[in-house]
C-alpha cells in the first residue's frame, strides 16, 4: 500500500475531537493531556505500518480544522522496532564491538581492517629488548588495575569478570622475574602506562558501559593479534621463548566465550544510548593500548 494511500487511511479514522472528558477507553488519538503520544505512535507503528519518518511527518502537522494535532516523541526513532539495526547487533552486543573494533584495525593487522597499513606495519617492526621490557611493565599494571577495579566491584555486575581465566598480572610477573634472572634490570612503568591506569580507575567509578569497552578490547586484543607479535618477538630477541603472558590455563577458546556471553547478557540492561557510548569508547582504548604496543620498538 502506498504511503499516500496509508496515511490517508488513518486520516479517515481519527475520532472527531470531543468536549467530554477523556476516559481509558477513548481512542489513543482524543485530545487529552491525559493520553500520550508513544501510546498513538505505536498504534500507528503497528496497526498502519508506517514509517518512522511518515510518524515523524505527521508529528508536526498541525491538524487545525479538526482541533487536533500530535506532537513529535523523541522516543520514537530510538524504538529497537523501527529504527535501523547496529552492524552486528542481531548476533548480540559483543558482536557490535567486534565490529567497531575491526573497523579501527589496519588492513595489515586483520582481514576486516578499516584502516590503510601504517607506514610501519607490525610485521616490519624490530622489537628491542629494552623496549619489549617497558611494554611488558606496563602491561603488568594496566593487567593489575583491571582485575583490581572488577574485584573492588564499584558497581555490582563487575563481579562477573572476576576470575575469568583471563587474568595476566601473575603470568607477567613470572615472566619479568625470568628477565631479571637473566641480568636484566627491569624499567618504571611508563608515563603512557601509568596515564592509562589512572584513566581505568577513573571511567570504571563514573562510567560503566564505557569501562566494559576498554576491559573487553585489551583482554580480547592479546588473545588474537597480541599473541602474533609476541611470537615474533620471541623468535627475533628470545630465541623463540614462549612466554607466560602468552599462555592461559584452560581452553582459550571457551574462556573467550564465557566473557562474551557475560558482556551480552549484562548489556541487555543497558539502553541504546548506554551501548553507543560503549562503542565510541573504542577508538580511545585503541589510543592508549597502542601507545603501549608500540613501546616494544623502543629504545
Amino acid at each position: 500500500m502506498a504511503m499516500a494511500a496509508s496515511t490517508a487511511s488513518i486520516g479517515s479514522t481519527l475520532p472527531r475531537p470531543s468536549l467530554r472528558r477523556c476516559k481509558q477507553e477513548v481512542s489513543p488519538f482524543s485530545q487529552c493531556s491525559s493520553c500520550s503520544f508513544s501510546k498513538a505512535a505505536e498504534f500507528l507503528a503497528r496497526s498502519a505500518k508506517i514509517s518512522s519518518a511518515g510518524l515523524q511527518r505527521m508529528a508536526g502537522r498541525n491538524q487545525s480544522s479538526s482541533g487536533i494535532r500530535v506532537f513529535a516523541s523523541t522516543t520514537l526513532s530510538e524504538s529497537p522496532e523501527l529504527r535501523p539495526k547496529r552492524p552486528g547487533e542481531r548476533k548480540g552486543f559483543v558482536e557490535e564491538m567486534r565490529f567497531v573494533a575491526m573497523k579501527l584495525h589496519t588492513k595489515d593487522q586483520a582481514k576486516e581492517g578499516g584502516k590503510e597499513a601504517d607506514v610501519q606495519p607490525v610485521g616490519s617492526w624490530k622489537p628491542t629488548i629494552q623496549g619489549y621490557l617497558q611494554f611488558l611493565v606496563d602491561n603488568k599494571l594496566i593487567y593489575e588495575v583491571l582485575e583490581a577495579l572488577v574485584r573492588r566491584a564499584s558497581h555490582s555486575f563487575y563481579t562477573e569478570f572476576q576470575d575469568t581465566g583471563l587474568e595476566r598480572s601473575e603470568a607477567l610477573a613470572k615472566d619479568l622475574e625470568w628477565f631479571q634472572e637473566q641480568g636484566h634490570e627491569l624499567p618504571e612503568p611508563s608515563l603512557d602506562g601509568k596515564s592509562y591506569a589512572e584513566f581505568l580507575e577513573t571511567i570504571a567509578e563514573e562510567d560503566p558501559p564505557a569501562f566494559i569497552c576498554h576491559f573487553y578490547n585489551y583482554y580480547f586484543a592479546h588473545t588474537a593479534g597480541g599473541r602474533f607479535i609476541g611470537k615474533k618477538v620471541a623468535d627475533e630477541i628470545l630465541d623463540g621463548r614462549e612466554l607466560e603472558f602468552y599462555k592461559w590455563k584452560g581452553e582459550l577458546p571457551k574462556l573467550l566465550n564465557a566473557v562474551r556471553d557475560k558482556i551480552n547478557r549484562i548489556s541487555e540492561e543497558w539502553s541504546r544510548e548506554d551501548k553507543d557510548r560503549c562503542l565510541k569508547e573504542t577508538a580511545k582504548s585503541f589510543k592508549y593500548s597502542g601507545k603501549i604496543l608500540r613501546k616494544i620498538i623502543s629504545s
